[in-house]
């Protein structure tokens, strides 16, 4: 009883969230991510099924994701015609139905083979839909895409859809589905069987399970997962186009799975949430920051590889205990230590991407509302004595937090005394 309270409770708190956030960010700018922290959290848990539950390294999920937007498209152009009597509040459903039909086909021809020649095959199928969008444009609409008008008349709710706002409750609706039935399929007999495939597929193969079976229909799911979150993509932005199947996105939805992390069901929301407003903000302030995107990912991967939801539920056992306290001077200390490291670093960076990239190298650059030139020593200087000063103490700061892991440790292991 006590689970099923817990469970209706982080339901309830998510619904409630989704209402408020749009009141209480009310920009035009600020719904529009949040409507794009939606499409990213559904297209990140469906890519989670294959990697995360099914241990499917897929480099070409963004075919379902953009051929689910292409067919959405179309249909509410069909809709908006009169020929598809359907509500507009349904089109993704359209991407859903396509997205699972194609992962069906392209899924069991995929999960003949596992590891690392699963890998290849998915990127050589998205490399194949990729390069045959030019060839069939009356579907993939050529270099221009496929556009639409989602102001139809035929609708559900009393929304015309015209704002960015009833844009963002649709999304929101669909997403919070969407999280409730990925959600219920982890808890499923197929749930559990697509772990014991990615844990021990000879195991499950002994024990009777076809796992080529199981591999294509936990596939299937997530395409189709995929395809909601393109025909979401289809409504937000009225326009798609053959970019949206390419390695870009399929590389995008890889690294917010990641570093959310995939051991856990809410990792990909965090890393879906966090790589979306890294993307549209970062972009605004520098133009490196595809680069720090990188050095974010990479960093995860060697330091991380739990991701942010293995963080975070590593810090369980100390939390329940009461001994969070033991931490805390600890891990400001690293952290202080490492922001003034990456200072440095970012110092460097900016300065060189200033000499590199700018129209006039010789005028002054601005770098946290301080003008200087790139070219003087004293930049330099000052940036590589940040990540001096920060390595030295960020070392120490790293002892330090081991050392106050060890007490938490020892601490739990008598009680808390």
């Amino acid at each position: 009883m006590k689970y099923l309270i817990r469970h209706l409770g982080i339901w309830a708190v998510a619904i409630a969230l989704c209402a408020i956030l749009p009141v209480i960010f009310s920009s035009d700018y600020a719904i529009s991510l949040l409507s794009q922290m939606g499409i990213a959290i559904i297209f990140s848990l469906s890519y989670n099924m294959i990697l995360g539950q099914g241990g499917m390294l897929s480099f070409g999920h963004a075919v379902y994701f953009g051929i689910g937007g292409f067919l959405a498209m179309h249909g509410i152009n069909l809709i908006a015609g009169g020929t598809l009597p359907i509500p507009l509040e349904l089109a993704p459903l359209i991407g859903g139905l396509g997205g699972l039909i194609v992962g069906i086909l392209f899924g069991w021809l995929s999960t003949e083979r596992s590891g690392t020649t699963f890998a290849l095959i998915s990127l050589g199928i998205g490399e194949l839909i990729a390069a045959s969008a030019l060839l069939l444009p009356g579907f993939f609409g050529g270099e221009e895409g496929v556009s639409t008008d989602r102001m139809v008349e035929n609708t559900i709710t009393p929304f015309d859809f015209g704002q960015q706002i009833e844009v963002y409750y649709l999304i929101a609706c669909w997403m919070l589905l969407c999280i409730v039935l990925m959600y219920l399929q982890t808890k499923t007999p197929l749930g559990r069987v697509a772990n014991a495939v990615r844990d021990n597929p000879e195991r499950a193969a002994f024990i009777g399970y076809n796992t080529r079976m199981v591999r294509t229909i936990q596939f299937a799911l997530a395409s189709f997962f995929s395809g909601i979150a393109g025909g979401l993509f289809a409504i937000n932005y009225e326009i798609i186009t053959a970019e949206m199947i390419g390695a870009i996105p399929s590389a995008n939805v890889l690294m917010m799975t990641y570093i959310g992390g995939i051991g856990h069901f809410f990792g990909p929301i965090i890393g879906a949430v966090l790589v979306t407003f890294m993307q549209l903000t970062l972009s605004g302030f520098t133009h490196a920051w595809q680069l720090y995107f990188g050095l974010l990912f990479v960093s995860m991967i060697l330091w991380a590889p739990t991701g942010l939801a293995g963080i975070i539920m590593n810090h369980e056992p100390a939390w329940k205990a009461g001994l969070m306290k033991k931490l805390i001077p600890s891990y400001t200390r690293a952290t202080l230590a490492a922001l003034v490291m990456f200072l440095g670093i970012m110092t460097l960076i900016e300065i060189n991407y200033h000499l590199s990239l700018s129209i006039h190298p010789k005028d002054p650059m601005s770098l946290f509302g301080i003008s200087f030139k790139a070219q003087s020593p004293a930049g330099w200087i000052i940036a590589i004595a940040l990540i001096a000063v920060g390595f030295f103490f960020f070392k120490r700061g790293k002892n330090e937090v081991k050392n106050s892991w060890m007490d938490v440790h020892q601490a739990i292991k008598t009680g808390g005394k």
